[in-house]
C-alpha cells in the first residue's frame, strides 16, 4: 500500500468518525416512555437534549383505533412544550398542543383550553394544568 492510499483511507476514517460524533455533540438522548389509562395505552419515543425534543407518539384506544404521529418542541426547566402532529384513527392529519411535566422520572401529560396563535395550536394562557392527567408516562428504556 502506498502513502497516497494510506492517507486516503485515513481521511475516510476521520470523516466517518466525525460524522458519528456529531450526533453526540448535539446532545440528544433517546428515551422510551409508556402510559396506560384504563385500557388505552400510549407510547412516547423521545429524543431529548437540554433545550429541545422530538420523536414519535402513539395512542392506542381500546377497540377503537389509534392516533399516531410526531412530536416536537422546547424544554424549559422540567416542562416540555410543543405539538403533536398525527393521523387520527387513520383519518385526517391533526395538530394539537402538547405539554409534559417531568416529575420523578415520569412525564405528566398536561391539559387545558386549546386555542390558536399565528395559525398554530396552543394552550390559552392560564388554562394549562397537570391535574387529573389522561396519561402519566413511565420510562421503560433508553
Amino acid at each position: 500500500m502506498n502513502i497516497k492510499s494510506l492517507v486516503f483511507l485515513l481521511l475516510i476514517l476521520v470523516t466517518i468518525v466525525s460524522c458519528n460524533s456529531k450526533e453526540d455533540k448535539n446532545g440528544y438522548q433517546e428515551v422510551l416512555y409508556r402510559a396506560v389509562n384504563n385500557k388505552d395505552t400510549a407510547i412516547l419515543a423521545l429524543n431529548i437534549s437540554d433545550k429541545r425534543f422530538f420523536g414519535r407518539y402513539e395512542i392506542s384506544y381500546y377497540k377503537i383505533g389509534k392516533d399516531s404521529g410526531d412530536v416536537r418542541g422546547d424544554i424549559n426547566g422540567n416542562t416540555l412544550r410543543g405539538d403533536f402532529h398525527y393521523i387520527s384513527n387513520g383519518g385526517t392529519w391533526k395538530r394539537v398542543p402538547l405539554a409534559l411535566l417531568k416529575k420523578e422520572n415520569k412525564l405528566i401529560l398536561g391539559n387545558g383550553v386549546v386555542g390558536t396563535y399565528m395559525n398554530l395550536p396552543c394552550f390559552i394562557n392560564g388554562t394549562l394544568n397537570y391535574k387529573d392527567p389522561k396519561f402519566v408516562f413511565e420510562e421503560i428504556g433508553k
